[in-house]
């Protein structure tokens, strides 16, 4: 069983910056592919970027992959969401997601079998 906790989020201005964490718990953090999606009021869970368990590889949504960067520190068991240039219509909360699996990088919620409990971001004009 893994737990994630996502923080960062916040209220930001149009053309800011914020860094969001999702720090996981127990021992095998670092062999997962970690996932970070964003849903906002009305839409769907949109996917945005996904990073590989040995931060080899990353693949990142369309609309976000020139503004956000995903990272990981497997000896504090967290994963980052870097987000710059940020615009109103990234208001959303925030989720991290965990694949045990690790056998690919998914932009589909159902390769992830762990969430956690989000973290609101919102980008004024």
């Amino acid at each position: 069983q893994v737990q994630l906790v996502e923080s960062g989020g916040g209220l930001v201005q149009a053309g800011g910056s914020l860094r969001l964490a999702c720090a996981a718990s127990g021992r095998t953090f670092s062999t997962y592919a970690m996932g970070w999606f964003r849903q906002a009021p009305g839409k769907e869970r949109e996917f945005l970027a996904v990073i590989s368990w040995n931060t080899h590889n990353t693949y990142y949504a369309d609309s976000v992959k020139d503004r956000f960067t995903i990272s990981r520190d497997n000896a504090k068991n967290t994963v980052y969401l870097q987000m710059n240039s940020l615009k109103p219509e990234d208001t959303a909360v925030y989720y991290c997601a965990a694949d045990s699996t690790a056998a690919r990088l998914w932009s589909s919620q159902r390769g992830y079998e762990y969430w956690g409990q989000g973290t609101q971001v919102t980008v004024s004009s």
